[in-house]
């Protein structure tokens, strides 16, 4: 599904993953190595609807949607890694590890998401991943996903 470079652009991403707008955080595929790693783009917003609420004056995009932007990446990773996926399976968030907020993440920065593979075992996927905005790191996470049941 990825050209030559392993990009996808939104409308690609749309037919690996379940979420719209407002909760599709992950806006590009930059670079995809089936069973090894995705790195992906998020480009931030003052548009974005949490920003009307964290916080009034001082916007900042709030921490579990950056690790739920990383997870997303990491269903990119697993919809184009796995052959057997039958379509229509969910890929659900199950545990998140040695979760570190370095910096915030505000409007106008692009979000640089990498998920790299550290293990599969019984279905699940054990991801390390990193967040960062111009080179420099803002999160990064240890998370676990499975595939749960079919969409209907």
């Amino acid at each position: 599904m990825t050209d030559d470079s392993g990009n996808l652009d939104i409308l690609q991403i749309q037919n690996l993953l379940p979420h719209r707008y407002p909760f599709l955080l992950v806006d590009r595929v930059i670079d995809c190595q089936p069973g090894t790693s995705v790195t992906a783009i998020k480009n931030v917003t003052i548009n974005e609807p949490f920003f009307q609420g964290h916080f009034e004056g001082w916007p900042i995009m709030p921490g579990v949607l950056i690790i739920e932007a990383m997870a997303q990446a990491g269903g990119i990773l697993y919809n184009l890694s796995s052959e057997d996926i039958e379509a229509g399976h969910l890929f659900y968030l199950v545990a998140v590890d040695e979760a570190r907020f370095r910096r915030p993440v505000v409007p106008g920065d692009q979000l640089r998401l990498e998920v790299s593979v550290a293990r599969k075992r019984r279905g699940m996927w054990r991801f390390n991943c990193s967040a960062s905005v111009d080179g420099k790191q803002a999160v990064s996470a240890v998370i676990m996903c499975a595939p749960g049941e079919k969409r209907v």
